[in-house]
């Protein structure tokens, strides 16, 4: 089979054997991918760096048949983030994003748009003011983009508008607002204020709104648990770094 070149993201690598590793990388063309790196431990590796964590790499893959490991035979380094060695908060964060492109994403499967995302919002975890927004954005972009995105105006059971002006219902297990007619009855259902809602759609949105919201006290606590909780439900368990974020 034909060698396959992609931009990746190294989010996990695995010791394996005396001199080589497995490495999980989420690439731009072909969605997430484990790969054997022969020699990659090495004090002269062939790669020279490009199998860092949370760094940006050009790749070459070959690909084996049934359930083998591709084998990675090129990782060229091409972008590091110098505020990750030099912010734990930063770091955590980054470590968090790894872990939703870990374990949110199928292999094989590529979301270009997810890539893009991911490296954007690495590049400027340095700025601490707007951290807790840029990994929000990146929460809801996972969830966009993966189809686990949660209805913000219109019922997600029956389909029809909801008036987000006040306090409303919302389902986890149903994915989104509920209108007062199918609230009873469904699981997993909380009471969010407009406010709440109103933020959440702002920082899914493109432009950029999301930089002048509020978020602080209460508001900010909402918000988080409101993004965290349909995070957890989508993969089913509590994100591990994400009591580490402070954010």
């Amino acid at each position: 089979m034909p060698a396959n070149r992609s931009l990746a993201i190294v989010v996990r690598t695995v010791d394996v054997f005396e001199t080589s590793l497995v490495a999980t990388l989420f690439t731009r063309e072909l969605g997430k991918v484990s790969a054997l790196a022969k020699g990659g431990r090495r004090l002269k590796s062939p790669f020279q760096g490009g199998l860092d964590l949370l760094g940006v790499s050009d790749i070459v893959l070959l690909p084996k048949a049934s359930e083998a490991l591709d084998l990675l035979t090129e990782a060229a380094p091409l972008e590091r983030f110098a505020c990750l060695r030099r912010d734990l908060a930063a770091l955590y964060a980054g470590y968090y994003i790894a872990e939703l492109l870990t374990d949110l994403t199928d292999y094989h499967d590529p979301h270009p748009k997810l890539f893009d995302a991911a490296r954007i919002t690495l590049r400027h975890l340095g700025d601490a003011s707007l951290r807790t927004r840029r990994v929000l954005r990146f929460e809801l972009a996972c969830l966009r983009e993966l189809g686990h995105m949660p209805t913000l105006d219109r019922c997600a059971h029956c389909g029809e508008p909801v008036d987000v002006r006040e306090a409303v219902a919302f389902g986890l297990a149903t994915g989104g607002v509920l209108c007062p007619v199918c609230r009873p009855g469904q699981p997993h259902v909380v009471t969010l204020p407009a406010r709440t809602i109103e933020a959440v759609r702002v920082l899914a949105s493109p432009g950029s709104d999301w930089r002048e919201i509020e978020l602080a006290g209460s508001s900010l606590a909402s918000i988080r648990q409101t993004v965290g909780a349909v995070i957890s439900h989508v993969l089913g368990h509590r994100p591990r770094v994400w009591p580490l974020l402070g954010v």
